[in-house]
Formats: structure tokens, C-alpha cells, sequence
């Protein structure tokens, strides 16, 4: 039995598995196109290089795009090129809904993992954990569902269980005991390491463990964001120096799994120490748990550690060039990789700019009675901002307190609303996929995800409105109050 789950949960789930595999053999066999909508985060792209590694396979017809979201224009474009099927994966049902109600023509699927918004029309398979009463934000990513199809197309496919894990980890998911993956995402690690693909130990978790100077993997530590640390690299060897960590062996930089043990001990201990005059408790608890190797990716390449895997993957997507991370998910390990490099270095630097801009101004964080927001206007690139969230949210003075941050679009006339939290806040009844529905479809735009991140897009002008609207949501919610549209 899996972690966490029951056999009636996990044997209805993997029926849904066939029936989305079946499907989509049955539009391969008759040579239909097929189009792979996916979101831009890091699962959403290791979905899609999932799923097209296995059509690629098939030798099937297929075109995969990344989008943060889909709207009637883009419905309008799919309608007009006519393709025999679109799968969705990371973008919820409601999409194919959208779809649904304008052709019947085309066949869909949706691989997916948020909470599911409204009414489901069942005519078209539609892989998703809630359906099935199954965490989708802890035990299973839309990498994770991706994954399970491939696998039940064709069991060649198995070899693709790391990127699964990869999405697993970009999406946070690494939630049971000392940052391990639990639930469905065991089973994907089972068949990882039973092919010699994934090896699992105890060891600081900080990013770049496998690919940096110890120093510059201190500055580049942004989850959590360590005031006077995080994008300071001589302070961060200063630090070093300090506790007698040497950073070089004669000519040659040393990374942190280059360290004894000793080492990682006081470096461990001074963190915490460091961390604690900073009032940063929440993030200590962090600083130790399982690291992910991916045995067959090169040494100090970013792609050896699977949480650092998942973070080229997120700057693919949030730096427009989404297409390069799905060809590194598809095996590319030529100039797909190299460019990828040089895109995460620019992402680290932009999310430090940004970190430090808001640092800058205290108004541009403010705290309300319930929530707090992150006012990022036009300086915050609108891809970004779900990052930026993501790193505030458990460095803040109070992080039992949910964090929305937002973004102008202006071409669009919209702001792109992030909204996070930390486990103990869903516990309390805070549901983030709630609030963000609800109070999105009151202000005329839309929202949704997950019980600790969600998101919205809302029409400018009724920002603050929705503001408001959050903040009172979350409070009736701790309240133990039902919020309804």
C-alpha cells in the first residue's frame, strides 16, 4: 500500500490511467495530430516532456506549447487548426470545459493535479487525484500523472520516472517526513531506483550542491531567502571562512558534496544559528532532508540534483523560453542543456533583483489582518511572481499567515495574482484554491490551484477589491466558515 493512500483510491486512479492511455493510442493508431497544452512551471514542463518523449515514441504527430493559462483566443486558435486531439497536462479541467463548449469535434484529455473548479463534463478521460480523494498538492504532480500514462502506453517509458520525480519536486511536493515524497510520487521513485536511475540520502538541501563553489551555493540559496547571505557571495565565503570550512582544495573549488560530514555539521549548526537571529524559525527545519541524485545525468551539471533540475525547469518557463527545458525533460543534452545553464544563471539574478527591490521599500510588502501582499505592480515580471511568493512566503515575520503577491499584465489589462502558504495554514482550513476561485469569479476574472498555492488573474482596476475580498476569505476560513461563489 502506498503512504498515505488506500488500495479503493489507488486501483480507481490507475483505471483512470488505462482509460486517458487508451485514448490517446487510439488517435496515434489513426495518425491524428495531437496537441500538448502545458503550463509553464516546472512540472508543467516535465509533463509535457513526459508526454511528448512518448508520443516521440510512437512516432505520433504532435505539437507541444507552454502557456500560463488559456483563454477564448487561444480555444479559437486550437478550433481553427483542427487537430484530432488535445491533451492538457498541469491545466486544470476546467480548460477542456472551455473547449468542450465550443467543438465536440476534437478529442481531449486532461492530466491534471489542481482542485477542480466547477461541474467536470465527463465525456473525456480527465486524470486528476482529487477525483479520486487524493492530495494532488502532496501526493501526486501533473509530472506524476504524466508520468503513469507514459508508463501504461508503453513500459519503455519507465525510463522517464526522474523527470516525474524532477515535477514532483518543482511543485513542492516533498512534504512527508524530513522533505521526502510521499503518496503516489512513491511509486515513481520505486521505479526509479529500481532501474538504477535514482539514489536517495540525508544531506543538506541547498541549491547547487553538486554544481557550485560552497560559497556560491550559499549565495545562491533563495529557498529560504537568507538576509545578508542570499546573492552576497564574498559574505557568503566569509561565512565559510569563519567556521574554518576551507572552499578550496589547492586550485579547485569544492561543492557541498565535497564536504565531511564534520563540515556539514558545523555549516548545518551555523546556518541554524544565523537563521535564528534573523527570526527566520519557520526555515530551519528545512535545512536537512532527502536529496534526490539522478545517477545517469553528468556530475556539476544542474541536472544531477532533482530539486536544481526543477529549478532549470521553472527558469525555462519563467524566462520565455519554455521550449528549451521540455527538450532537456526529452533527453537534449547538447545545446538544449547549455542554453538551459545560461537561463538559470539569468533567473538566479532576476530573482535576487526583485528579492532586493522589494526589501527595498517596507510599503512594498504590507500586512493585513488575515493575509499579506506583495504589491509587484510593473517592476515584477507577471512569470516571476509565483517565485517570489513562493521564497517570501516562509520568510516573513509571520508565516502562519498566507502571502499574495501580484503583477501587472498590462497588455492585457489584468494583474497575475500568486497566493501562498505553509502546510500548518491549510491545516487551520485555509483552502488558497478556494479563495482564489472565489474571489477571482466576484472581481470578473478567474482562479484556483491548490490548498497551499493558487492563483488568480483579475481585471486592474479591481485589485484592490479583490484584495479586500482574500483577506476577509482567509479569516472566514479560520474562522471555520464554508466560503461560497
Amino acid at each position: 500500500m502506498v503512504m498515505g493512500l488506500d488500495d479503493r483510491q489507488t486501483v480507481n486512479f490507475f483505471n483512470s490511467v488505462a482509460d486517458a492511455a487508451k485514448t490517446i493510442l487510439e488517435v496515434v493508431k489513426e495518425d491524428g495530430f495531437i496537441h500538448v497544452f502545458s503550463h509553464l512551471d516546472a512540472d508543467g514542463i516535465a509533463a509535457a516532456g513526459i508526454i511528448g518523449k512518448a508520443l516521440h515514441r510512437l512516432d505520433a504527430r504532435f505539437r507541444i506549447r507552454i502557456t500560463q493559462w488559456i483563454d477564448e483566443k487561444l480555444v479559437g486558435e486550437i478550433i481553427q487548426e483542427k487537430p484530432q486531439m488535445v491533451i492538457f497536462t498541469d491545466l486544470g479541467s476546467d480548460y477542456a470545459n472551455l473547449l468542450r463548449q465550443k467543438t465536440r469535434d476534437i478529442k481531449v484529455v486532461v492530466l491534471d493535479h489542481h482542485q477542480l473548479g466547477g461541474e467536470l463534463i465527463n465525456d473525456f478521460p480527465c486524470v486528476n487525484p482529487h477525483l479520486f480523494s487524493i492530495d494532488g498538492a502532496r501526493d501526486i504532480s501533473s509530472a506524476g500523472v504524466a508520468y503513469f500514462v507514459a508508463r501504461e502506453i508503453d513500459k519503455v517509458n519507465m525510463d522517464l520516472a526522474p523527470i516525474a520525480v524532477v515535477g514532483a519536486l518543482g511543485d513542492l511536493q516533498d512534504k512527508y517526513d524530513q522533505r521526502m515524497l510521499g503518496g503516489l510520487n512513491e511509486k515513481i521513485v520505486e521505479d526509479a531506483k529500481s532501474q538504477g536511475l535514482l539514489t536517495i540520502e540525508k544531506d543538506l538541501i541547498l541549491f547547487g550542491r553538486e554544481t557550485r563553489p560552497i560559497h556560491k551555493t550559499l549565495a545562491s540559496t533563495t529557498n529560504p531567502f537568507i538576509p545578508g547571505i542570499s546573492g552576497e557571495e564574498d559574505r557568503s565565503l566569509a561565512f565559510l571562512v569563519s567556521l574554518d570550512i576551507k572552499p578550496k582544495y589547492g586550485d579547485k573549488w569544492r561543492a557541498l558534496r565535497d564536504l565531511s560530514e564534520d563540515e556539514k555539521r558545523r555549516l548545518c549548526s551555523a546556518l541554524a544559528d544565523y537563521m535564528l537571529s534573523k527570526g527566520l524559525h519557520y526555515e530551519i527545519s528545512n535545512l536537512i532532508g532527502h536529496v534526490y541524485t539522478l545517477n545517469k545525468e553528468e556530475p556539476w551539471t544542474p541536472l544531477r540534483d532533482g530539486r536544481e533540475f526543477a529549478v532549470l525547469l521553472n527558469a525555462a518557463g519563467r524566462m520565455d523560453k519554455p521550449s528549451v527545458g521540455v527538450a532537456v525533460c526529452m533527453g537534449d543534452r547538447g545545446l538544449a542543456l547549455e542554453e538551459a545553464s545560461k537561463i538559470l544563471e539569468e533567473y538566479r539574478r532576476t530573482i535576487n533583483r526583485y528579492l532586493g527591490w522589494i526589501m527595498e521599500k517596507p510599503e512594498r510588502i504590507r500586512e493585513m489582518e488575515n493575509i499579506y501582499v506583495v504589491y509587484g505592480e510593473d517592476f515584477i515580471d507577471d512569470k516571476i511572481v509565483g517565485a517570489i511568493s513562493s521564497i517570501l512566503t516562509t520568510s516573513l515575520p509571520n508565516p502562519e499567515k498566507p502571502l499574495i503577491a501580484y503583477a501587472d499584465v498590462r497588455e492585457e489589462g489584468l494583474v497575475k495574482v500568486s497566493a501562498r502558504t505553509v502546510d500548518t495554514v491549510a491545516y487551520k482550513g485555509v483552502n488558497l484554491g478556494e479563495v482564489m476561485q472565489v474571489a477571482a469569479e466576484k472581481c470578473l476574472g478567474k482562479g484556483g490551484g491548490h490548498n497551499v498555492a493558487a492563483g488568480a488573474q483579475v481585471p486592474i482596476e479591481n485589485v484592490e477589491t479583490f484584495i479586500k475580498l482574500v483577506n476577509e476569505l482567509v479569516g472566514k476560513q479560520l474562522a471555520g466558515e464554508k466560503i461560497e461563489s
